[in-house]
């Protein structure tokens, strides 16, 4: 199971990203902000819109310099028929992994063994490779990527300025707290 601060595995697949059929390993992620949107299939139901929720953002991620890998255990060929078939999917400009054996999400502990699917899973890799923050979600639970975008805020915040720590709440320019014996006790 993928736990905090772990690294990301060593991985290659094929994708589709932008109207091609691309080669994407973990040497593509490194050196930079990158997000793991685990879904379990294509052409179902709430899959569609938490993707086409993040495409929808996908402006503000690249703003961040945060890349998105869109997996599911789908071929990248099925990636390009629903891209190409739904308005929802057409909208995406991000990279769709396929991982048809399942390694992948075998490697981030989403993989559901007994059905081949993924669990919805976020996990956030900072640029040294390490995960900085995950959610998995069961099956019918769908996720936001503006609660996402505040975590990867946070996330970023706190890998530039050590020592800080982001409360509950915390937005962009919002105090964060500088952890001391003084403020035990004081919250």
């Amino acid at each position: 199971m993928t736990t905090i601060n772990s690294e990301l595995k060593s991985f290659s697949t094929d994708a589709f990203h932008n109207g091609k059929f691309v080669k994407v390993s973990d040497q593509d992620v490194r050196g930079k902000w990158a997000v793991f949107f685990f879904y379990p299939a294509d052409f179902t139901f709430v899959c569609p819109t938490e993707l086409e929720d993040m495409a929808d953002h996908y402006a503000t991620f690249q703003d961040l310099g945060v890349e998105i890998y869109a997996v599911s255990t789908d071929k990248h060929f099925t990636h390009k028929a629903w891209h190409d078939t739904s308005p929802a999917i057409g909208k995406i400009r991000y990279v769709m992994l396929a991982d048809p054996t399942g390694a992948i999400s075998r490697n981030f502990g989403v993989l559901v063994e007994d059905a081949g699917v993924a669990n919805r899973g976020t996990f956030l890799i900072d640029p040294q490779g390490r995960v900085q923050y995950m959610e998995i979600t069961a099956e019918g639970v769908g996720r936001t990527a503006e609660s996402l975008i505040d975590k990867i805020k946070a996330a970023q915040y706190i890998a530039a300025h050590p020592g800080e720590v982001c409360p509950a709440k915390w937005k962009e320019d919002g105090a964060t707290l500088t952890p001391s014996l003084d403020l035990i006790g004081k919250i």
